[in-house]
């Protein structure tokens, strides 16, 4: 049992699409995945993130770097070099794809590369509007008090 029917989610919510699209290609995605290339994510400052992958052997000509409906994909290939005689081949020097899921209003700076290390500077930026605001609670100076039937017949 490789797959959980979500239907019953998609027809309970509104305004969940992207969670139950994230959770229903989660689930239904290749259980094998490459560890290659290696990276890294990090918090550099308050909404201020990099990812940071090992590419060692490649150019920048080789690497491609895409945005796309909230999922940011690195892809790399090399070009096809002369034929060598390998006595022992450890560098990897295959093709990549590593994507990552981006959250709402996270948006991609900008990538450089490195020493063998390609990171890309990303940067959250929330709307003034969905921003949390304070509301302040105004006193008011008139209060009615409210009498009870007992103090109303005493009234009268």
């Amino acid at each position: 049992m490789n797959a959980i029917d979500l239907t019953p989610l998609y027809r309970n919510s509104i305004g969940f699409d992207r969670l139950a699209q994230l959770l229903d290609s989660a689930l239904s995605a290749d259980t094998v995945t490459s560890g290659y290339p290696p990276y890294n994510i990090e918090e550099l400052e308050e909404n201020r993130y990099g990812i940071t992958l090992a590419v060692a052997g490649f150019e920048e000509s080789e690497l491609d770097i895409t945005v796309e409906k909230g999922v940011l994909t690195v892809r790399g290939k090399k070009h096809k070099e002369e034929d060598r005689k390998y006595l022992h081949q450890g560098i990897a020097n295959r093709a990549f794809e590593r994507k990552f899921n981006l959250a709402d209003y996270v948006k991609v700076l900008g990538a450089e590369m490195s020493n063998g290390l390609l990171t890309i500077s990303l940067v959250k930026e929330i709307p003034e509007a969905m921003k949390p605001r304070t509301i302040t609670i105004n006193q008011r100076s008139n209060v009615l008090e409210h009498k009870s039937d007992s103090k109303r017949e005493q009234a009268a």
